[in-house]
């Protein structure tokens, strides 16, 4: 598990360097509802409230949420402080992701 979430984490810093994340609550909630977002990723120590207004929004957009790692390391990958949500707006980058995060659940 943890090594999948390091390839994942990698993958958000490379998208994210690439300019194809938008990363805090604000911009992630307007990527996911503008219709942007292929996936989201919200970090395993935010708050109930914050992991279920996404899990919610993105459910009805029909956008991939994932769980994973925590706010230090998703900021860490972000090159912010402390992230508790991202949205990764290029296809590719979504779909690399997803890949290894289906690896890791099987």
């Amino acid at each position: 598990m943890r090594n999948t979430n390091h390839k994942v984490l990698s993958l958000i810093g490379l998208a994210t360097k690439a300019g194809k994340t938008v990363s805090g609550e604000f911009s992630t909630e307007k990527s996911v509802k503008t219709g942007k977002a292929f996936l989201v990723a919200v970090a395993g120590d935010a708050s109930d409230n914050t992991k279920k207004k996404f899990q919610n929004m993105c459910d009805f957009y029909s956008v991939p949420v994932f769980f994973l790692s925590d706010k230090e390391e998703l900021g860490r990958f972000c090159g912010k402080q402390f992230r508790a949500s991202l949205a990764v707006q290029d296809e590719n980058f979504a779909k690399a992701m997803m890949k290894e995060l289906e690896k890791s659940l099987t």
